[in-house]
């Protein structure tokens, strides 16, 4: 029978509003599930179970009154360590903050709770959500499900192999370069961008900048989409959540229930590096023997890109303008508190000229006009999530791809920037797995503000691939993971890379 730690958001909150299960058993199962799997992981690094179990009577009570239920009523919720869960232990991924603890929950997990999620804890993330392998000096690394001597990527890593094992249903995350979406691929589950705005922050130091941007991650899309309906929101505090007077834009929940979306009327473009993401011939013949699996679906496909031009050099700016406006002070008065990729980070942005950002900016600016040029012409773009199969998460970064060397910590993460520059939204669905038998991650994008269509398609895909081994979602051996010695006492566990 199946455990209710693996039963979908969906069909949980059916079963909790029918009185067919109680979110006291819905938390239990969850917390044996991490019980038994996390020391293997390290995906949740810090437990709030006292207050879940609280929460989770009440959540029964509430039901029990027949109360009106909210949308994630009873479901338990993981939370990424790089967003503030009020009363919890906070960090970051960064010893400066060690033994934070906010006194109130970030903007979109505050809505999270509103919803009647029961919030669980923390996930791992790198520090300060830099890089793509989610490992710090406070919590240790996080190991891929599938492989413990790999990386679960990052930063939403931690979210990604607790989805995957088993140890909630929902969980949040963040991404810049792909922080949503590589631990997605490489975890096997469903994890989304949004549009810019679309989930309102409050927290971003550069407030009209569209690259950072909280987001939805859970096992499948009907369940990301649920999630999804609960973040959207307008919030004054975000200059990019624009709306009209007195009229809420985003916070509509009939906006995110599916509808079937007929595939064969859509034209498919693929492409396996934008032109410039240096992408290992491995995940190239993957990606394309995937595209061959689902071409007949659609009405036409056809291998093209938008143009890219100048998309590493814009990208490398613009993100060190973030992090200068982050930890540029903090920086200057205590450098040694931060770690080599966040010092990389800052030390770049030091160099860099108004002229610089000038010319970012506008690179930015054409790749997203060559976006909307693209977008009249196709419905739909696919790429590979991630430009290599996962690799051993011992290594703080991949130096080289294929005998060429990277052009920094962070070039291999280039199919998910190409997409963070326009700002359109995009989804990484887990489609089977690779040569390594690793999972592998195929890239779903949309057009301008297409958030809806975009989970469409995914959705779409997901029930054409759903009956194929060779293509539905991968399940980690949860056994072998029981079973597994635990990682914390793995050399190199807590080093700081």
């Amino acid at each position: 029978m199946t455990a209710p730690c693996d039963l979908t958001a969906i069909e949980l909150r059916r079963r909790i509003g029918a009185k067919e299960i109680s979110p006291v058993e819905v938390l239990e199962s969850c917390l044996t599930r991490i019980a038994l799997i996390n020391p293997a992981v390290n995906a949740m690094v810090v437990l709030d179970a006292d207050r879940a179990r609280a929460a989770a009577r009440e959540a029964e009570a509430a039901v029990m009154r027949g109360d009106d239920l909210g949308p994630l009523h009873g479901i338990p919720v993981a939370v990424k360590d790089a967003q503030d869960l009020k009363g919890v232990r906070t960090t970051y991924g960064s010893p400066i903050h060690a033994d934070h603890v906010p006194a109130q929950d970030g903007a979109c997990i505050a809505r999270l709770r509103d919803a009647g999620a029961i919030l669980i804890g923390k996930t791992n993330t790198p520090e300060w959500s830099a890089g793509a392998n989610s490992r710090n000096p406070v919590h240790g690394v996080t190991a891929n499900p599938f492989d413990l001597t790999r990386s679960a990527a990052g930063s939403s890593g931690g979210s990604a192999a607790a989805l995957a094992c088993g140890m909630a249903p929902l969980a949040s995350g963040s991404d810049m370069g792909g922080s949503l979406r590589n631990p997605a691929g490489y975890c096997g589950i469903v994890g989304m961008r949004p549009s810019p705005g679309l989930v309102a922050s409050d927290k971003r130091a550069i407030g009209w900048s569209p690259l950072a941007t909280d987001g939805p991650m859970a096992r499948t899309v009907a369940d990301t989409a649920l999630m999804l309906s609960v973040m959207a929101s307008d919030d004054a505090r975000d200059p990019l959540a624009y709306t009209l007077p007195d009229e809420p834009v985003r916070g509509r929940p009939e906006r995110w229930v599916l509808p079937p979306v007929a595939l064969k009327g859509l034209k498919l473009a693929f492409t396996d590096d934008f032109g410039f993401a240096p992408t290992e011939q491995h995940i190239r013949r993957v990606f394309r023997s995937r595209v061959g699996a689902i071409s007949s679906l659609f009405a036409e496909v056809e291998e093209a890109a938008p143009d890219c031009t100048g998309a590493d050099d814009a990208f490398a700016v613009l993100r060190a303008s973030n992090f200068l406006a982050s930890h540029g002070a903090g920086y200057r008065t205590h450098p040694h508190m931060y770690g080599p990729l966040v010092r990389a980070n800052l030390e770049e942005a030091l160099t860099y000229s108004l002229s610089d950002y000038a010319r970012a900016a506008s690179a930015q600016t054409r790749i997203y006009r060559a976006y909307q040029a693209f977008f009249a012409q196709h419905d739909v773009l696919v790429s590979p999530t991630i430009t290599l199969s996962p690799r051993p998460w011992s290594e703080s970064y991949p130096t080289e791809i294929d005998g060429v060397a990277t052009q920094s910590y962070y070039h291999w993460l280039a199919l998910a920037y190409a997409v963070t520059l326009a700002g359109h939204p995009a989804v990484s669905l887990p489609l089977g797995r690779d040569e390594a038998g690793l999972p592998f991650g195929l890239q779903i994008v949309g057009r301008r503000g297409g958030d809806a269509q975009v989970l469409a398609v995914a959705a779409a895909l997901e029930e054409a691939c759903a009956s194929e081994p060779l293509l539905c979602r991968p399940v980690p051996d949860l056994v072998a993971l029981a079973e597994a010695k635990p990682l914390r006492d793995a050399p190199g566990f807590l080093d700081w890379i």
